[in-house]
């Protein structure tokens, strides 16, 4: 059994798992490991070129296998955020980490979200599937995950972070 010394982000895309976790690795001493970028590297395609190949269903499939196989110790772990799709992804990493919610509301997502298009977004419900519908699908899934939950609505990458460290302590 793994150690449970990873913090592990999950949140919408744009809550800013990635910026975030590293500006919090910096903070805690820790490793910093992007989980899109993993996959990216074991498949070497884009996340929007992997959507495009395999389909949503079939990216989650392939992002599933990744987290579910993925070792780390010490590291701040930034999912993606189509990751709390994968159940049994989600069991391995909250094995192996302290889960860790970054909430943003629906009004500053439409703010910092321009193209989900371009961001490598999964969308289960097709290419037609609203923002609003995807912040519905997936909250109740963040919250059900989640161990601690950190708001960082209005706060600078830097204040959430430290939010998030203090949440930790």
């Amino acid at each position: 059994m793994a150690e449970k010394d990873n913090i592990v982000l999950i949140g919408m895309p744009g809550a800013g798992k990635s910026t975030l976790g590293i500006v919090l690795a910096k903070i805690m001493n820790m490793q910093f490991i992007d989980a899109d970028l993993v996959i990216q590297n074991q498949c070497d395609k884009t996340l929007q070129k992997l959507i495009d190949a395999c389909g949503p269903e079939g990216f989650i499939e392939v992002e599933n296998q990744i987290l579910s196989d993925l070792e780390a110790t010490r590291s701040v772990v930034a999912t993606g955020g189509s990751a709390v799709y994968s159940d049994e992804a989600m069991r391995h990493l909250s094995e192996i980490g302290t889960v860790v919610y970054l909430r943003i509301s629906y009004d500053q997502l439409v703010s910092r979200l321009s193209d989900l298009q371009e961001r490598g977004v999964v969308l289960k419900g097709g290419i037609g599937m609203s923002l609003r519908e995807l912040y519905d699908e997936r909250k109740p899934l963040y919250e059900q995950y989640a161990e601690i939950t950190v708001d960082v609505n209005d706060l600078t990458i830097t204040a959430a972070a430290r939010k998030v460290a203090d949440a930790l302590k």
